[in-house]
């Protein structure tokens, strides 16, 4: 199976060995994005709110960086660290997706001082 790894400058660098994403057989996978500002590399300020748009925001430039954008995501985990903010969480998730909204696990996880983690899995076009 040939694998593609999708690195770049205006996402967060990665913290350990891995790449932004990988596409492989006709799907690319993000790596779990937190809500760094990628240029400065810090948490941005604020809620669960602002921090979800941020983290779709680093997930927004890698599917760019290979042609493609929210509406090709068909697989969304998010982790939050307190489930009690899955309304606002969910408030700013709506304005990156449309219907027909891809499937979504959410689930409450420990997180290293942030709000929320997501990774997306996205169809990529064949031909």
């Amino acid at each position: 199976m040939p694998k593609t790894a999708v690195t770049l400058s205006n996402a967060p660098k990665p913290a350990g060995p891995y790449s932004h994403g990988v596409v492989a057989n006709g799907f690319l996978y993000t790596a779990g994005f937190g809500p760094q500002d990628p240029a400065t590399g810090l948490v941005v300020e604020g809620g669960v709110k602002e921090q979800t748009r941020q983290v779709l925001r680093n997930i927004g430039a890698v599917l760019a960086e290979y042609g493609l954008g929210f509406d090709d995501v068909v697989k969304v985990t998010a982790h939050l660290e307190d489930l009690d903010d899955f309304a606002e969480y969910n408030e700013a998730y709506a304005e990156f997706f449309t219907e027909p909204y891809p499937v979504r696990t959410t689930v409450g996880s420990r997180l290293a001082n942030i709000l929320v983690e997501i990774d997306v899995v996205a169809a990529v076009p064949q031909g």
